[in-house]
């Protein structure tokens, strides 16, 4: 006899503790080249900066090795080499433009990056089950939309080069906009799981489109008018952008209907030329955009024309760590990091980066393949939406596919707010794959009940008898159900008409009790008909021609 054994499968840490090590790798080479250009000799400092990183990392590790041991081995290397060339590009940055200790940005963002990732761990720690989130679907909402709120409160928001989006906390300004995007995508997933069945099937077709039905609408306007809200009011487009976005994601990935992607754009082209006609800051980045070179726009388009002069002179291979001239770019460790980037890593750095973010991505989304529950599949595919739109619109403004925004690229530019979030955002991906890949739960199988042999021979010949007795039709039994089971029969009113009651055939004869066959008619009220007699005893009769029996077995 064959016995086949279980195998769970690898958990796969010691693999991410091995790209763990290389990540580190990159960040403390990265750092050792930015020393070697800026005085031919190692920083001083470049033990502290891989110990405190190894350390940072390391215990996010640690945590996974104890609470989620299935979770997805590439997304926490993926993270920690990203972060840490963002530490990098900043601290470059501040050596290029030389400035002072109480100046310096790169101590702040080394602060924030202990802080993100004290907020992985501690997610990791408090959320040992992701479908507990559920429980607060509304309760987020409310959340989200205060978060979105904070700016506008007088005396706590702070204005910005013209956007509202940030609340002055004493020591540090905060983006909590940031956090809003988290526990709006948790709202969304709840909303959407409970909600998908009247938005998916419920509808009229049009032009080959299932369109939803004018109630199912009411969520996508409210999404597109809170949107246009923080447009107007924060002058933000590039979080009202974002926040449109992720929910016209989610509802295709709940509904799996093109109808939602087409009334989606329809609203945004909506809104985005409603904003143009409106609004002068929408118009100034529009025509930046499309006339960068436009000498009107000299004033205006400087920050983008030195981006894109950086870019060309890193050209492929980009001029080195500590080679080029980053620093000319204003904002340049936040809005316009991605510069930074492609000028001293080149387009081939450029596109090592890309391709880091687009991993990230991918493990979200198959983070979302795989895991069992439908609110785990929409909370991942959000987590996963939201870097990926949050990097295009990112890098698509710098390199003039879109229009400046605003946003900054997630864990590598300058920001605690979004540091803090974006760590959060891996936590929960973490915490998601590993409910998707621990191996279900083995049911094991009940033994049978132990029959003695001259029992179990005797057990089957009573069913055999009872299923004789079923299948010759006594009482008016149909086949198949026991008749001391069955309930009283109830007849139904059948379609044919009345019939002149008469004796029926004679049933065959035995030494028992005959059966008799059907009445030849009966009442097409269910009146039964007449049985016929057997050789060796009566016969009972079946039901009238026209009638319908239906049998109630408990």
């Amino acid at each position: 006899m064959a016995v086949v054994t279980p195998v769970a499968p690898r958990t796969r840490r010691n693999v991410e503790a091995a790209l763990l090590i290389l990540a580190l790798g990159i960040a403390v080479g990265a750092y050792g080249l930015v020393g070697i250009a800026e005085s031919d000799e190692l920083p001083p400092d470049l033990l502290a900066f891989g110990a405190g990183l190894a350390a940072l990392s390391g215990a996010i590790h640690v945590v996974l090795r104890l609470r989620a041991r299935y979770a997805d081995p590439v997304m926490l290397p993926i993270a920690t080499a990203i972060n840490g060339l963002g530490l990098v590009i900043i601290h470059r940055l501040d050596v290029a433009e030389e400035a002072k200790l109480g100046e310096a940005l790169y101590p702040r963002q080394l602060l924030w990056t202990a802080l993100g990732t004290g907020a992985a761990v501690a997610v990791l720690l408090l959320v040992r089950d992701h479908r507990l989130l559920s429980r607060y679907t509304y309760t987020t909402m409310a959340g989200g939309l205060v978060l979105l709120l904070l700016p506008l409160v007088p005396g706590l928001g702070l204005e910005v080069r013209g956007a509202r989006i940030w609340i002055d906390l004493g020591f540090s300004s905060f983006q909590p906009g940031e956090l809003a995007k988290i526990v709006l995508i948790v709202f969304f997933a709840g909303y959407l799981v409970t909600a998908r069945d009247s938005l998916s099937l419920v509808g009229r077709r049009f032009l080959g489109l299932q369109l939803p039905r004018g109630r199912d609408l009411g969520p996508l306007l409210v999404a597109w008018l809170a949107s246009l809200g923080v447009l107007v009011f924060e002058r933000d487009l590039g979080t009202s952008l974002l926040f449109f976005g992720l929910f016209v994601a989610l509802l295709y990935v709940a509904t799996e209907r093109m109808s939602w992607i087409v009334i989606g754009l329809l609203l945004f082209s909506a809104g985005a030329f409603g904003a143009w006609t409106m609004f002068s800051h929408v118009q100034t980045r529009v025509d930046i955009w499309l006339n960068p070179f436009d000498p009107e726009n000299a004033d205006r388009s400087y920050q983008l024309l030195q981006a894109l002069y950086g870019m060309a002179s890193g050209g492929l291979l980009g001029t080195g760590f500590g080679e080029g001239r980053p620093d000319i770019v204003p904002f340049a460790e936040s809005d316009f990091v991605i510069s930074s980037v492609g000028e001293e890593l080149g387009l081939t750095g450029l596109f090592a980066l890309l391709l880091l973010y687009g991993l990230l991505v991918e493990r979200g989304l198959r983070t979302a393949i795989g895991v069992r529950d439908g609110f785990g599949k929409l909370l991942a595919s959000g987590l996963a939406f939201s870097v990926a739109l949050q990097v295009f619109v990112v890098a698509g403004g710098v390199t003039r596919v879109i229009p400046l925004t605003g946003l900054t690229m997630p864990l590598l530019a300058y920001g605690g707010s979004s540091l803090l979030s974006n760590w959060m955002i891996v936590a929960l991906l973490l915490r998601i794959s590993d409910s998707a890949r621990r191996p279900a739960p083995i049911v094991p199988a009940i033994p049978a009940p132990f029959l003695d042999p001259e029992e179990d021979e005797e057990y089957l010949d009573d069913d055999a008898e009872g299923t004789d007795a079923a299948a010759s039709g006594e009482g008016g039994v149909p086949a198949g159900v026991d008749a001391d089971d069955a309930r009283p029969v109830e007849v139904d009113p059948g379609p044919g008409d009345p019939g002149p009651d008469g004796p029926g055939p004679d049933g065959p004869g035995s030494d028992g009790p005959g059966s008799g066959g059907p009445g030849s008619g009966g009442h097409d009220i269910g009146d039964p008909g007449a049985g016929g007699s057997g050789a060796g005893g009566s016969g009972s009769g079946g039901p009238g021609a026209g009638a319908r029996e239906r049998v109630m077995v408990p």
